[in-house]
């Protein structure tokens, strides 16, 4: 059996050889055999296009074997190292027509050493007829990544070549060179992780496992992706195993032509018409020919339009009736792209019943129209004189217009007519536009009800058994009845609610009468603008205020005949120094307080550019043509929403718009959600002509603080939607992000300082409470986005906050439960190496430990010295394989690709349960059996504790005697003993050779064991 690698290409490598340039040659080393390319001198993106077949000695072991790859600047002097990468046997194809090709980042030698750019490779087998099949899993999916430690020292030996195996190399790259070649992609950076330190059959079997468990759970997915490196094998023998990342569920690392990528921020360099403006270079540039039609004169008298004709793309604006001078104010763009003639017409017509007149028309040649580059000045508009059909000018009527080519960036843009939107009525076209939205102001409302004077009750022959309904818009409060049954009611109970300014909804208090038999009755009501509360940026306590309760029924008559005096004693005041949670705090995107005087500085500029998206599922069919989809983009930081504009028809919609905002914290996550629009028709898509809901498609998650400073990150993000069916990936988004941080200083001292604002802190409020609160602050935020225009819809916003998140899953709770046991593994890893020491299986690890213990013993002033030395070393090494994508939604962490259809549709149940009572029943057993399993280990936990206070308690007074007993001895040994002795002791003690030690348990467990716990009290 033969192993072919065929090297195609490498891309921007880094200069080597002094000049500005490299000279660069690529050498594949596989079990001993070393083969290398050709020299391509002076070139930074060289091609080799050549074949590399190497011999096979155990095909059933390739899985664990591995491909090294390491490129050399050839120079005169000798060669320098360019760059490696290391490929996992699993990931080499079968045959030559399943090996995709497939980029490779080169990895760098050391943690001082600075490498760059990337290699594109093919690897597959060459099968022999009689050797037994290949153990592969997947051909499709490459596994890569950059060596270190021993391989580098191998890799940088000199070349081995003999002419035997030249010979072979020459015979079968002949016969390889026959094989079906594909191109890179060159946009594209596809790799798996593996572990810098080569991994072992472990770890190549547990991957192999994973793989197919994931392909067994999912779909296969095609796309190659980008996962985060990890070191695995610094892992303990037993440590918990990370599940690999699903196939086509991870980053792709892309390299899109936009300034920022290219060194331009601001438009500096290049030719004047690739320059783009220095908003708008985190996005491709995209040409549009703008016409804007501003009004016209001297028309004859009627209901004049105006159309804008380019081909077959027609636009029209509203017609003015009665009119000599109409006014439209309307801009058009048409995609240059798109461009289907040579000559735009733009035609003012006469609205008849049975045919339009035309009163005249104006001709534009689109190669003499100017190019307008942001942020130079609009565009002033001209007056044109009409011509009729042949050409001649008209004796009257004139438009006013402007015409002339520009990007995305022109200020026009968002409100323009766009050609991709041609077949859209006007309804349709106002939820297509690009907007800008910002939440509501959020404060909370603090209702403290002391007590009531004078109450009236209706039935005054027994005593009143009052309490209170509060309101505030759709929000409810209900007080307990007051304690002393009596007219003079007292309550004693605070409320909270959230108001949104500007505060036009007031608070609403009934007083309430419960009567025999379950019957209500009220006897007061009141009605306080919430402006009217006092304002409070403190913990300082707010003066109570008497409130007149008015009668709840009855004429003006009845008002003037009796005198109702009752009164109501609140306390009431906004407070204004919390920040009100609208999403989870998790993956909060603000939590700056609601007055701004608290606020502090900002830190930095966030700038997001949605470029693209590619193989978007298909979401609704229309005319019973094709599934396709409408898709748009919401983005959501802090209270600024902003919104693409739709485009319409494709799968493959490309926006490329770019937004900012102002970062105050870096621990804030930005959201970024795809939608299908079911509003372009009219919004009747829903069923029985009802209107329809906007669609998700997906959502992506950036957390700021894992993203460098000042860095471009060019990503397709996978848009994974979880479904009563199963995960599912909806395609992929491709953003570009970039934190820019403006003032260092003040970034490192929010490290030091708590998240939310004081007062969550001298002033805390439950965390059912807060819950409560945030899910209504989400519905008033929904509720007034979807009052904008084009309206935000509700179930988008509730899918970006993430509105049902606190329902029960028993997927996140295996997921929370898979989270624990991972941030345990790393103490039982601990644990079981301070076991190994202990029982000396590695001798001299063991009298390095019996040394270093013996130093801190004798000189206790260096512990904490060389812990934090210790964990500075640790920190640096760990740089070397830090994280070089942004986070993404991972679904192994998730649990989201081992979850059954059982448990999903338990999860998409409504609250209350809409399913069959058989089915309930069933979920509710199965949810007793595992709340067993976790009652089991809470009181296994409860009785270990007991244990260790029954120690003094004297519940078994011999146990508790010889406790005191053997205290009392202890004390006077450590009195007359030092203390660096005793701790010497004591170490030696716990570091004994095996051969003194028992299998039995030690007196002191045994003792601990005995002590009585309060289980036996249980029922």
């Amino acid at each position: 059996m033969k192993l072919a690698v065929e090297v195609l290409d490498a891309c921007d490598l880094i200069p080597k050889d002094g000049q500005g340039s490299a000279s660069a040659y690529v050498e594949v080393e596989f079990e001993g055999q070393r083969h290398r390319t050709q020299t391509k001198v002076k070139d930074l993106n060289p091609t080799w296009n050549e074949t590399l077949v190497f011999n096979v000695a155990d095909p059933t072991e390739l899985p664990n074997r591995t491909i090294e790859v390491t490129v050399y600047n050839d120079g005169g002097a000798g060669r320098k190292f360019l760059g490696r990468v290391r490929i996992s046997g699993t990931s080499i194809a079968p045959s030559a027509e399943d090996a995709a090709a497939s980029r490779c980042p080169l990895d760098k030698r050391g943690i001082f050493s600075h490498i760059r750019g990337d290699i594109a490779l093919r690897i597959y087998a060459l099968p022999d007829p009689l050797s037994p099949p290949l153990p592969f899993l997947d051909p499709s999916l490459p596994v890569a990544s950059g060596g270190s430690g021993a391989a580098d020292k191998k890799g940088d030996a000199p070349a081995a070549v003999d002419g035997k195996k030249d010979e072979e190399k020459k015979k079968d790259d002949s016969k390889a060179t026959t094989a079906e070649k594909k191109p890179a992609d060159g946009n594209a950076r596809s790799f798996y992780s593996m572990p810098p330190g080569g991994g072992g059959v472990r770890f190549e079997l547990g991957q192999m496992k994973a793989t197919v468990a994931a392909a067994a759970m999912s779909p296969a997915e095609t796309t190659v992706v980008a996962d985060r490196r990890a070191d695995y094998s610094r892992a303990g023998p037993m440590a918990v195993p990370r599940l690999m990342q699903v196939p086509g569920f991870g980053l792709v690392e892309t390299k899109p032509s936009v300034a920022a990528r290219r060194g331009r921020r601001g438009g500096g360099g290049g030719s004047s018409g690739d320059r783009i403006s220095s908003t708008f270079d985190l996005v491709e540039q995209m040409h549009y020919l703008y016409v804007s039609v501003v009004k016209a004169r001297n028309l004859p008298t009627g209901d004049p339009y105006v159309e804008v004709k380019l081909g077959n793309y027609r636009g029209l604006t509203k017609h003015r009736e009665k009119t000599q001078s109409p006014s439209w104010g309307q801009v058009f763009a048409f995609s240059k792209e798109r461009l289907q003639s040579n000559t735009l017409e733009v035609s003012v017509k006469d609205k008849d019943l049975i045919k339009d007149d035309l009163l005249g028309r104006v001709i534009f040649d689109i190669s003499e129209v100017p190019q307008r580059v942001p942020p130079e000045s609009p565009l002033a508009p001209e007056w044109y004189h009409l011509q009729n059909q042949k050409g001649e000018k008209l004796e009257k009527g004139e438009v006013m217009l402007a015409v002339w080519i520009g990007t995305q960036a022109d200020e026009a843009f968002p409100d323009a007519w766009h050609s991709d939107a041609h077949s859209v009525n006007a309804e349709g076209m106002v939820s297509t536009r690009s907007k800008v939205y910002f939440s509501p102001r959020l404060c909370y409302l603090r209702v403290h009800i002391i007590q009531a004077q004078d109450l009236v009750p209706a039935d005054k022959s027994r005593p009143p058994e009052p309490y209170l309904k509060l309101q505030l818009g759709n929000q409810f409060r209900r007080t307990r009845p007051s304690p002393a049954r009596s007219v003079n009611a007292t309550w004693n109970e605070e409320h909270m609610f959230v108001a949104a300014e500007p505060f036009d909804e007031p608070l609403m208090i009934t007083v309430e009468d419960r009567l025999p038999g379950g019957k209500e009755e009220s006897i007061g009501k009141l009605v306080v603008p919430v402006e009217l509360a006092q304002k409070r940026f403190d913990n300082k306590v707010v003066e109570p205020k008497w409130f007149s309760l008015d009668k709840p029924s009855g004429g003006e008559g009845e008002k003037d005949e009796s005198k109702f005096a009752s009164k109501l004693l609140l306390r009431l005041c906004l407070d204004m120094g919390y920040h009100v949670l609208d999403e989870s705090t998790h993956y909060s995107s603000d939590f700056r307080p609601y007055n701004r005087n608290l606020w502090k500085h900002s830190v930095g500029v966030l700038e997001l550019g949605i470029i693209d998206a590619r193989n978007l599922a298909p979401m609704k069919a229309k005319n019973g043509s094709s599934s396709t989809t409408d898709a748009y983009c919401v983005a959501k930081y802090g209270p600024k929403w902003v919104r693409t504009r739709t485009l319409l028809d494709t799968v493959t919609p490309r926006w490329n718009e770019q937004y900012t905002w102002e970062v105050y914290d870096p621990c804030t996550v930005i959201t970024v959600g795809v939608f299908d629009n079911c509003h372009v028709d009219g919004g009747k898509d829903g069923k029985d002509g009802k209107e329809g809901d906007d669609q998700r498609i997906g959502k992506v998650r950036i957390r700021l603080s894992t993203l460098e400073a000042n860095r471009v990150y060019t990503h397709y993000h996978p848009l994974l939607v979880l479904q009563p069916s199963g995960l599912k990936k909806a395609g992929e988004l491709h953003l570009a992000i970039r934190f820019t941080c403006t003032a260092w200083v003040n970034m490192v001292a929010l490290y030091a300082r708590p998240p939310l604002p004081k007062m969550h802190y001298v002033l805390p409020m439950p965390v059912v409470q807060l819950d409560h609160l945030r899910h209504q602050a989400m519905q008033i935020v929904a509720s007034r986005l979807a009052r904008a225009e084009p309206p935000l819809r509700k179930e988008a916003v509730q899918y970006m906050l993430d509105v049902d998140s606190h329902m029960f899953s028993l997927r996140r709770s295996k997921a929370n439960f898979h989270r624990v046991v991972s941030l345990l593994s790393g103490a039982m890893n601990v644990a079981r190496w301070f076991g190994g020491i202990c029982s000396w299986k590695n001798p001299a690890t063991t009298i390095l430990v019996h040394v270093l213990f013996t130093v801190l013993v004798c000189y206790p002033e260096l512990i904490l010295s060389t812990v934090f030395l210790y964990l500075f070393l640790i920190g640096l090494w760990n740089y070397r394989s830090r994280p070089r994508t942004p986070p993404h939604m991972d679904t192994v962490l998730s649990c989201a690709d081992r979850t059954n259809s059982e448990e999903l549709d338990e999860e998409f149940d409504s609250f209350p349960s809409a399913r069959a009572p058989e089915l309930v029943r069933q979920r509710y057993d199965r949810l007793r059996s595992v709340a067993g399993r976790v009652q089991t280990v809470v009181g296994d936990l409860a009785t270990q504790g007991e244990r260790a206070l029954a120690i003094l308690s004297w519940r078994d007074p011999r146990a508790t005697a010889i406790a005191i007993i053997l205290s009392l001895f202890l004390a006077l040994f450590l009195y007359v003993t030092p203390f660096q002795v005793v701790v010497f002791i004591a170490g030696i003690y716990v570091l004994r050779h095996p051969r003194f030690r028992s299998r039995m348990p030690s007196v002191p467990f045994n003792f601990y064991r005995r002590l009585p716990p309060k289980s036996d009290m249980l029922f």
